[in-house]
């Protein structure tokens, strides 16, 4: 796992909070594979062509990767709006690199990181 586990629930406890107040970051609303409760989680969601791209900071075994996986999509909240994904898949670091766009910053090469997630958007 690429970053601590112990950093990734400071996170969900005292940063995540934080973002979602100031409204400016992307949200990703998804259900609990066993609770079933809706859970609302800031990322950085990057546009790839038909769908966005998540870089997995703390890995796939995270709880939202996990709840996205398992409930087959997921909601984005980005720039004011609400949009619905789908087909969430796991992509290695040369397929991820090879949908971003030249702007984006790839994650340092120290955090090691070599999983992604993508999903598609959901045409009406």
């Amino acid at each position: 796992m690429p970053m601590p586990k112990w950093w990734g629930h400071v996170n969900k406890r005292v940063f995540n909070p934080l973002t979602m107040a100031l409204g400016k970051s992307p949200v990703l609303i998804h259900v609990g594979r066993v609770s079933g409760a809706t859970y609302r989680t800031p990322l950085d969601a990057h546009p790839v062509d038909g769908g966005y791209l998540f870089i997995l900071v703390y890995g796939s075994g995270s709880d939202w990767v996990r709840n996205v996986l398992a409930a087959g999509g997921a909601r984005l909240r980005v720039d004011g709006r609400e949009v619905e994904l789908a087909a969430p898949r796991l992509l290695g670091e040369a397929e991820a690199f090879r949908a971003l766009s030249e702007e984006v910053t790839r994650p340092p090469r120290l955090l090691r990181i070599t999983e992604f997630l993508r999903m598609d958007l959901v045409t009406a």
